[in-house]
């Protein structure tokens, strides 16, 4: 097991003129939880892409779980899942259908049982065979939980998981990713608006601008190096260009 769950060295990724990601380079420690921050387009969901092998970096190395994800990335992502509220399950197929996919596609070596599991575990027996489609978001939540623990991966990368969730079933979703965590050590990356979650959940925070990250460390040492009381306000300082306030 290496120290570092993600290694990401120079990336690298541009459209054209459009430099997405400007040369960054960053590590997320085995077993920690780490915020990605930033305002929207600063490069967040492209860094991601990039983690997760779906897009190709235009430059730079990321290695995942002790590989290099562009040689052997289909040795990490049986190891790696993903959750956000912006990708939908078809709808047209029920959730043990939706499930079952992802459990061959991750070669889960017995997949009814292990769905069975999951059903139980979020509580899913009566919504199984209810096509995806006409589930409740509350009802839709709790099976991207199960279809993102389905593999019981070692990394999972969140893209904001508890957006336009109610405050009740957000921290239900909190505290599922936390006893997770703390039942297999696994490594989280969240990608997140909420800086109450943030300051919650994460040991690190990056902070990304225009793609590059602009300041990193652990939730209280940013609130302290701002003089502020929250990572709302430091967050704000960043987005509106107000460094200076580190500096007092």
């Amino acid at each position: 097991m290496t120290d570092y769950a993600i290694q990401v060295d120079h990336l690298v990724k541009r459209y054209g003129e459009v430099l997405a990601v400007d040369d960054i380079s960053f590590t997320v420690p085995s077993g920690s939880t780490t915020a990605l921050l930033g305002g929207n387009g600063a490069g967040k969901t492209t860094t991601l892409s990039m983690l997760l092998g779906i897009l190709l970096p235009s430059s730079g190395q990321i290695c995942v779980l002790g590989e290099d994800m562009l040689t052997h990335r289909h040795r990490v992502l049986p190891r790696v899942n993903f959750s956000s509220p912006y990708v939908d399950l078809p709808h047209r197929l029920t959730v043990r259908e939706n499930l079952m996919v992802y459990a061959h596609l991750y070669a889960i070596a017995r997949p009814a049982e292990r769905i069975a599991q999951v059903a139980r575990q979020f509580d899913l027996g009566d919504l199984l065979m209810r096509p995806a489609g006409k589930l409740s978001s509350g009802q839709k939540t709790r099976v991207a939980l199960a279809k993102a623990l389905l593999n019981e991966p070692e990394l999972l990368m969140l893209d904001e998981p508890t957006a336009s969730l109610d405050p009740d079933t957000a921290d239900w979703v909190r505290s599922s990713f936390q006893d997770y965590q703390r039942r297999t050590g696994a490594t989280l990356l969240l990608a997140s608006h909420n800086m109450t979650e943030v300051e919650r959940l994460c040991d690190d925070v990056l902070i990304m601008k225009k793609g590059k990250i602009v300041d990193h460390g652990a939730p209280q040492l940013l609130i302290d190096r701002y003089g502020r009381n929250t990572m709302e306000e430091v967050f704000l300082d960043i987005a509106r260009d107000r460094q200076w306030v580190a500096a007092q």
